[in-house]
């Protein structure tokens, strides 16, 4: 996607230099894979240090719930390598097997984490329900990204009028989506952490582990959410020239 997209804008002209968003490109597609290297590594330590009090990431989980009163969301498994998500619409908190069943520092982050998401959906934390309104507008232009990139990239004219158009509407909505990510990523991150401490689930000298695998994997929302704003900027640039 990152390649076809370059591809499709330089050379059309804009107002910001082609020079200097391949740089910016550069920079960001770093970042990225550091994060994500970041997440790997950093996951795949604290997997290896098993808590003190020998609880699983499903049993965590239920107690995180259990202390703000959730008794209607449901606990599964799943396969696959962090896959750990929370589905509001269904109210099921979801851990790949590896947390569910584990006892790490990373497995108690992960399953406390998404517990957090759980109560920001019972409380109605604002920011949580306004990414959820934007999920069905996010699915529709994540489906139209790449058609309107590949359209941009075979045409003659490239990316220009209503094409060009499309795609900023489709970014700007994605960048949008990632923005209003970013708090409800760290505000889950927050209550997991004053919960897992609160309930005794891990010990304060504990915390480093947890921390470290739940900063990681906020770097991974934070390089999403710069990729699709430079993209956002760059046509918009491009729609000015």
């Amino acid at each position: 996607m990152i390649i076809h997209t370059t591809l499709a804008f330089l050379g059309k002209g804009s107002f910001l230099p082609p020079g200097m968003f391949i740089v910016l490109l550069v920079l960001v597609m770093i970042f990225s894979i550091y994060a994500q290297i970041r997440v790997s590594s950093v996951y795949n330590k604290n997997a290896k240090i098993p808590s003190r009090g020998g609880i699983t990431g499903r049993e965590a989980a239920e107690a995180v719930m259990a202390r703000a009163g959730i008794t209607d969301v449901e606990i599964a498994s799943t396969e696959g390598h962090l896959t750990d998500h929370y589905d509001p619409i269904n109210k099921r908190l979801v851990l790949s097997e590896e947390n569910y069943r584990g006892t790490s520092l990373a497995a108690l982050g992960v399953a406390a984490h998404e517990a957090g998401h759980a109560i920001q959906h019972k409380i109605g934390y604002s920011m949580l329900h306004f990414r959820m309104a934007l999920v069905p507008a996010t699915n529709i232009v994540s489906r139209a990204i790449p058609i309107v990139m590949l359209a941009g990239f075979f045409l003659a004219s490239g990316l220009s009028g209503m094409l060009l158009d499309a795609a900023i509407l489709c970014y700007a909505v994605l960048a949008l989506f990632q923005l209003v990510t970013l708090p409800v990523e760290f505000d889950a991150s927050r209550r997991a952490k004053v919960e897992l401490v609160g309930l005794g689930i891990v010990d304060s000298d504990e915390m480093p582990g947890v921390t470290a695998t739940l900063n990681a994997a906020a770097l991974t929302y934070v390089a999403a959410f710069v990729s699709s704003l430079l993209y956002l900027l760059y046509l918009l640039s491009s729609r000015r020239d």
